[in-house]
């Protein structure tokens, strides 16, 4: 197995640690230039598909949402916000930087948001050298 392989491999194993599938479709918000490129990459070999950005007019099935703690908007209102594009039951990953990098965010800050937003927390992950992941998933809707 060449290098290059190996590394798409171990690339597409974060995004399935994090909870990805193939096929899905996965929102981005918050992108700025400090992203994880290695991680946006892993969840498009993962899913088979590019990411698709804030604008997209559609349902998804999950979503990326890179948070720092200079934003202007207040978590909870963007996590509501984000949960009217997914698909019930789908997952919204929270990518914070990690202690001790610009714009870190407390866990707390994270969990309490998603909890005054009716999301559950998953799991909390490593997800790169630069940023904390925090596994939310949308309740699904009752029929």
């Amino acid at each position: 197995m060449s290098a290059t392989a190996g590394q798409a491999q171990s690339e597409r194993g974060l995004a399935e640690r994090l909870g990805f599938k193939s096929g899905q479709v996965v929102q981005e918000f918050g992108y700025d230039d400090d992203v994880d490129e290695q991680l946006r990459a892993s969840i498009a070999e993962c899913t088979g598909s590019e990411l698709v950005d804030e604008d997209y007019g559609d349902v998804v099935d999950a979503a990326l949402l890179w948070w720092r703690d200079d934003e202007e908007d207040d978590l909870t209102d963007v996590l509501v916000d984000v949960q009217t594009t997914i698909e019930g039951g789908g997952i919204i990953l929270v990518l914070t930087p990690k202690a001790g990098r610009e714009g870190h965010v407390a866990p707390s800050d994270v969990a309490e948001a998603a909890t005054t937003s009716g999301l559950s927390q998953t799991s909390a992950v490593s997800a790169g050298p630069d940023w904390s992941g925090t596994r939310l998933v949308a309740p699904k809707a009752h029929h």
